[in-house]
């Protein structure tokens, strides 16, 4: 299902521009301007909210859909917090997946995890997996290898809480933060796999029964950025790694057990 409001499209297209303000995506009202599954997404009390019953209730991953129009280069916050043992993200620069399923998405996602390593690392859904850890900033060579190139503690969040979630891409360059901390940083030079632009999604995750709510998601748009080219002195001191592997698929413990599919 899709929701729209009146001339809702003229009027963020107008106001998508470049400038100093943000831009809100939510009116805090209804859906107007999102496209989700109306069985699984509703506003209550202000508040987008998504909603997975159980490791039956969902076959895949599912988003609600951000419908007026794609992003390029931007800062966009939101507040969120995640109940239940399960994550969520934010995804950007993302198309969509039919194949998967009407509200299913592909492309990079601020991760929202109650696995601190995992929240507000660089990744792909349904891509090339893990860029970053959380505390790790990372660079994608043009073969799509992984090389750390620094690393720092952690941020430490409760993502039961509110907590804002920064993303800020330009070109090539992509930058997380968590509650205003940089959580995980990326350089992707690998043209086969990037994209440097695409669309805005809210997941909601399949698997053990969890609730996502987002009460602000708002975005800036920024002059378009410089897409860096690869040059070897850009690995200069850094180490090459592997993807790193997914400790943690869903939320914190143990995946509940499915009865069969729905």
């Amino acid at each position: 299902m899709r929701f729209l409001a009146p001339f809702l499209s003229v009027l963020f297209i107008t106001c998508l521009v470049v400038g100093e303000e943000f831009t809100p995506l939510f009116n805090g009202k209804d859906l107007s301007g999102w496209d989700g599954d109306p069985a699984l997404w509703k506003v209550e009390d202000g508040v987008i909210v998504g909603i997975c019953e159980g490791p039956d209730a969902l076959e895949h991953n599912t988003f609600l859909i951000w419908s007026e129009g794609t992003v390029k280069d931007f800062e966009l916050k939101a507040t969120v917090r995640v109940i239940g043992d399960n994550n969520s993200g934010v995804q950007y620069r993302s198309k969509k997946l039919p194949e998967k399923g009407e509200w299913a998405i592909t492309g990079y996602q601020c991760d929202i995890h109650p696995a601190i390593q995992h929240t507000g690392m660089t990744y792909e859904e349904k891509g090339r997996g893990i860029f970053g850890l959380n505390g790790k900033n990372v660079a994608l060579d043009p073969d799509g290898k992984r090389w750390l190139l620094s690393e720092h503690e952690p941020v430490k969040a409760d993502v039961s809480e509110w907590t804002e979630y920064t993303i800020i891409a330009r070109g090539n360059h992509l930058i997380h933060k968590v509650n205003g901390e940089v959580s995980s940083e990326l350089f992707d030079y690998h043209e086969e796999g990037r994209a440097l632009d695409g669309l805005v999604a809210i997941q909601l995750h399949r698997g053990n029964k969890n609730r996502v709510e987002v009460k602000e998601i708002k975005i800036k748009t920024l002059d378009d950025g410089e897409v860096i080219p690869f040059d070897e002195s850009a690995l200069e001191g850094a180490t090459k790694v592997e993807r790193p592997g997914t400790q943690n698929p869903q939320g914190t413990g143990p995946i509940q057990p499915s009865k069969g599919k729905k």
